[in-house]
């Protein structure tokens, strides 16, 4: 119940101030609160995949298929983001083992910027600290959606209150909505029996692309609904911190925030790059290549005017090229990284 009355009350107050992803920001604030004061609480997974599930039907909404064309054409450019993005997160990892105290593998996954629940499960497959890599992956998560949120807000200047005065908590229901949510669940159902990684997002997403794209249907989802899926994905990144983790992180916890920080800049200055050479604003741009989690970056998104569907086709290629090579860079950073 404290859990519930801190989320509203933190999501009122960021609602108010118009930032972007409230919703996301103020269960997450208070997750992360209640844990680091000792409370332990939990999010049952089947909550968390049906979240997960509800984002992606989100974002497939948003889904324009023209911007496949868009990555066509651009093929080069695409290669060379995330080439980049992978370069970048190897430096990240190979400091952060050289001057700090933690293992090569756990450098490694911990600093890895993709899905972060899909990283801490293969991080644990390849016997990285599975701890330090939760709380150096969702710290990452804290951070990004931080600043995401600071820059889309800034980017949207007065804009942003009309949008936040825009919502429709209960709008009127159709058919649509019941088999919206039948679709939304068979997918996750599917994504999580085949295990592909973030499939109860991604084939929600896939599939309910595919229905709305070929005119069969509109999707519908009332922003109640998302408003619980938000709060779901809040606590649970909110609550993966604990003080006991963050004790035993201590000694290195100033070099993983730096190591957030400077992976955070080193994308922004690529998003930075990339509007110079598309004709993409900013917003867009940073959050493509915006080192958070898909479903984080999405719901960030979903509160602007940015290209969903640029945003979610890159985030989305870069999750697996990062699930591809990741346990062949942790081998490398453990192998070769010095130590002091």
């Amino acid at each position: 119940m404290i859990l519930l009355l801190l989320s509203v009350l933190f999501s009122s107050l960021l609602l108010r101030l118009h930032l972007p992803a409230a919703l996301l920001l103020g269960p997450l604030i208070a997750g992360l609160i209640l844990s680091l004061r000792g409370v332990k609480l939990s999010i049952p997974r089947p909550c968390y995949l049906a979240a997960q599930a509800i984002v992606g039907c989100m974002i497939a909404r948003a889904i324009n298929p023209s911007v496949f064309g868009v990555l066509f054409a651009n093929w080069a450019l695409v290669l060379a983001i995330l080439l980049t993005t992978l370069a970048i997160s190897g430096l990240t990892g190979w400091l952060l083992v050289r001057y700090s105290a933690l293992p090569g593998a756990t450098g490694a996954w911990g600093s890895s910027p993709g899905g972060a629940s899909a990283m801490v499960v293969m991080a644990q497959e390849y016997g990285a600290d599975v701890r330090l890599v939760a709380l150096m992956q969702y710290l990452r998560v804290l951070f990004v959606v931080g600043a995401a949120a600071l820059v889309v807000r800034y980017a949207l200047g007065n804009e942003a209150q009309a949008m936040s005065q825009a919502i429709v908590w209960f709008a009127p229901l159709t058919l649509n909505f019941p088999i919206t949510l039948l679709l939304t669940a068979a997918a996750c159902w599917l994504g999580v029996r085949l295990r592909i990684p973030s499939g109860a997002m991604l084939l929600p997403m896939l599939f309910g692309a595919l229905v709305q794209g070929g005119g069969w249907m509109m999707l519908e989802l009332p922003e109640w609904l998302l408003a619980m899926a938000y709060a779901v994905l809040g606590w649970t990144v909110g609550l993966q911190f604990n003080k006991a983790v963050f004790l035993l992180a201590l000694k290195t916890l100033p070099q993983i925030i730096a190591s957030i920080l400077g992976l955070i800049l080193m994308c922004a200055l690529m998003a930075l790059a990339l509007t110079h050479i598309l004709p993409m604003d900013f917003m867009t741009a940073y959050l493509a290549t915006s080192p958070g989690g898909l479903d984080t970056v999405a719901i960030i998104a979903a509160g602007t005017r940015a290209d969903m569907s640029f945003i979610m086709a890159l985030q989305t290629l870069r999750l697996f090229t990062i699930l591809l090579t990741g346990p062949a860079m942790a081998r490398t950073i453990s192998r070769y990284a010095p130590r002091q």
